[in-house]
């Protein structure tokens, strides 16, 4: 890619749960694109330092930091770092999440606790710590879910449930940032192959139907419009939710 068409030349960004997935191709589009990043993992050291030196090797910049996304201490470690590393923040992609699959009065309460910890305070903790390094055109995205507003299949309430609240979450954020020129978004994807929800896994069957273009999609189908949302052209573009779904919400 040529240098003259780099959107995001000069700008640093953090990506969570960036080691594998749709984190990882956010992760290295933006690279593409001219940023320095920073990704979080959990528990996928390996994976991780992979994507940092592809994007090293590729002359960009990049480092990993070990940080739970439900931990507010980590969290807030993280940023600190990204900010002081880089020089800058600049974009906050709140992509870290947890999926677990079953009746709700067959939850236990640990787990559900566990995936409100991540998909719900973690983005929130992660926000409030980056708006101490945040500009005017500082970009905010959330991965969130189609599975917020339509649930093809069961087991999928605790998790719609979070999604929800990202949703919600990013509409208020809007409002309350937008007079520091700082645009918040939630790209919702549908169903995206990958570890979590792999398109030969048990969930396939079930909802594979349901997608009107009849194949699940690519994680860089989510980091080409995360991209979009980070860069100049979406400047005006804050507080919407945008599905990339291939039409399962048709």
């Amino acid at each position: 890619m040529s240098v003259l068409k780099r959107k995001l030349e000069g700008r640093a960004a953090l990506v969570t749960g960036g080691s594998r997935g749709i984190g990882a191709a956010i992760a290295k589009r933006f690279a593409r694109e001219g940023a320095a990043v920073a990704i979080t993992y959990a528990g996928s050291q390996g994976d991780a330092q992979q994507i940092v030196y592809e994007i090293q090797r590729d002359g960009g910049r990049a480092m990993a930091l070990h940080a739970d996304s439900g931990d507010a201490k980590a969290m807030q470690a993280a940023i600190s770092t990204t900010a002081a590393e880089f020089g800058t923040f600049d974009i906050l992609v709140n992509n870290a999440a947890m999926l677990r699959v079953r009746a709700i009065d067959e939850f236990p309460l640990d787990e559900i606790d566990r995936m409100l910890a991540i998909n719900v305070r973690g983005p929130l903790v992660a926000i409030k710590e980056a708006l101490r390094f945040m500009r005017k055109g500082g970009r905010i995205i959330n991965i969130g879910s189609v599975t917020s507003d339509y649930v093809p299949a069961s087991g999928l309430s605790v998790y719609a449930c979070t999604k929800g609240a990202i949703a919600s979450m990013t509409r208020a954020l809007a409002r309350d940032l937008g007079n520091a020129g700082i645009t918040v978004n939630n790209v919702q994807p549908g169903r995206i192959d990958t570890d979590m929800n792999p398109a030969d896994g048990p969930l396939a069957e079930r909802i594979g139907h349901s997608i009107a273009l009849g194949h699940y999609g690519n994680p860089t189908d989510i980091a080409n419009m995360v991209a979009w949302l980070a860069s100049p052209e979406a400047a005006f573009v804050t507080g919407t939710s945008i599905k990339v779904d291939g039409g399962t919400s048709a």
